[in-house]
């Protein structure tokens, strides 16, 4: 009875082939042979080696994702930018400083937490608003790792907090960076809508000029 033997060489980068005809009388001869090589990068094989589980598409689609979140990022910003330069809230000048992020980290998040309660000048308005818009928040619960104690922060923990103290996201992120907590928490969509609506009738009473319906409604 005639056979036909698959033979495989499995490597690291590659898998070589071959398809073998044996006859009834002995006899056998290579009907196909083949390769196919896998291109992986030397951190890829290095994985692939250690036995890791995560594969190359599962990197390829988190890196994909963060692409596109960065794109989105700066879509937002781009259309926030425009809408404030329409109303005359910020001017071309200062484009640069507001946008672009350079202006200390624990300053933003001192106007961040000071703006719903006091007033602030329409430059550092617009500071806040561009720190607001970084991230659009999550609708459902998620948590994020923080780095000074090592625990996961939970989002409706946050939520709950935020709702009892009566604070603001960012509020109470400054009050963790006064803690020196460490790590970012994610918090709920409309805990950031309702940060942005305080900051707004806070404003309103000192920038009621600009600070219009129409303006509102675009942001």
């Amino acid at each position: 009875m005639n056979k036909k033997i698959l033979g495989l060489d499995l490597g690291t980068t590659s898998i070589g082939w071959a398809l073998v005809h044996e006859s009834d009388n002995g006899n056998s001869s290579i009907e196909k042979v083949g390769v196919r090589i896998v291109p992986l990068t030397t951190d890829e094989e290095n994985d692939f080696q250690k036995g890791k589980s995560t594969s190359i598409n599962a990197n390829r689609t988190s890196k994909r994702g963060a692409r596109r979140t960065l794109h989105r990022f700066k879509l937002r910003r781009e259309a926030l930018q425009q809408i404030l330069l329409e109303h005359a809230v910020i001017s071309e000048k200062s484009i640069r400083t507001n946008a672009r992020g350079k202006f200390p980290n624990h300053l933003i998040w001192e106007l961040r937490a000071k703006a719903p309660t006091e007033r602030i000048e329409l430059e550092a308005f617009a500071r806040v608003l561009f720190a607001i818009n970084k991230k659009r928040g999550y609708k459902s619960n998620r948590k994020t790792q923080d780095e000074g104690d090592g625990q996961a922060v939970d989002g409706m923990a946050l939520a709950k907090r935020l709702y009892e103290e009566n604070l603001t996201p960012g509020q109470l992120m400054l009050q963790r960076i006064q803690a020196d907590k460490k790590g970012k928490p994610d918090f709920y969509r409309s805990d950031l809508q309702q940060e942005f609506d305080q900051i707004w009738d806070a404003q309103l009473q000192y920038h009621s000029t600009l600070l219009t319906t129409e303006l509102k409604q675009k942001l």
